[in-house]
């Protein structure tokens, strides 16, 4: 299966699929240090996002999430990739920051809701340079 995603930030990531069930912030939600969701009340606190192409629907905005997202990046305790429905520009930036100073990637794709109810069925996907994503 593949799918042709909205590149919001390019790069290439491959790796298990974590779908979080509820959007986050990452600017007081998220721990950059350890990648791990600290919100207390969110379903998935505790979950460390690491390694993982994460795929959700949409965040829960803050203008510090380019800060949360590029730390997290750099520190190696982010998502490798990260696939939406809702286009977010803060992710975008952080992932852009991260890319810019620290050499580090991290693609940023937006897809249709079709498209995403397919991939959160997926353990391993992997997201290509042009923002198609592959089984």
């Amino acid at each position: 299966m593949k799918v042709q995603g909205t590149i919001l930030n390019p790069g290439e990531a491959a790796g298990p699929t974590l779908v979080l069930t509820e959007p986050v912030s990452f600017w007081g939600a998220f721990d950059p240090r350890t990648g791990k969701i600290v919100d207390t009340h969110h379903a998935q606190c505790g979950v460390a996002l690491g390694g993982h192409i994460l795929l959700l629907p949409e965040t829960r905005g803050s203008g510090g999430t380019p800060g949360g997202i590029a730390e997290a990046v750099r520190r190696g305790t982010g998502p490798t990739g990260i696939i939406l429905i809702t286009p977010d520009i803060n992710l975008a930036v952080g992932a852009q920051v991260a890319a810019a100073l620290y050499d580090r990637q991290c693609p940023v794709i937006a897809v249709s809701a079709e498209d995403y109810a397919l991939l959160v069925q997926q353990p391993h996907l992997s997201i290509a340079r042009d923002g198609s994503i592959t089984v």
